[in-house]
């Protein structure tokens, strides 16, 4: 059964995926931050989703949705409309290719997620293999 992005049962069935992927905890055994993955208001989306994702050494030890950014102050804020998400999750568009034409925006450290590029991309192939309805 598809999964609503964006959508709490959806990051936190990205977290799950993440934790059973051999490739994502390689590729990720050194990393240590947290995201904001923020989608921003298009078509049918009315409000700003907020997913909150805390990664950790090659594991996801929590994530969630939320409309209040208050909730955490995480190290990194990526933010692009639904539209830019939905090619990211497709495989339609590379996460670091979309930060650097800035489709997608970042605050926080492009050094650091540049040093991590496996990792980002590991990722992204995780949210590929969750089946994903898309508001329109």
């Amino acid at each position: 059964m598809a999964i609503k992005f964006p959508s709490d049962e959806w990051v936190k069935a990205l977290c799950r995926t993440l934790n059973e992927s051999k490739a994502y905890a390689e590729a990720a055994k050194n990393w240590e931050g947290d995201f904001f993955f923020i989608v921003e208001p298009e078509g049918q989306l009315k409000e700003t989703v907020y997913l909150y994702m805390d990664l950790w050494h090659g594991k996801c030890r929590e994530a969630f949705a939320t409309a209040d950014p208050s909730v955490k102050d995480p190290e990194f804020r990526i933010w692009a409309p639904l539209s830019t998400w939905k090619k990211v999750i497709l495989g339609q568009l590379d996460a670091i290719q979309g930060l650097i034409t800035r489709q997608l925006k970042l605050k926080g450290n492009m050094v650091k997620i540049m040093r991590n590029v496996k990792a980002a991309s590991e990722l992204v192939k995780c949210c590929s293999q969750i089946e994903t309805e898309f508001l329109a």
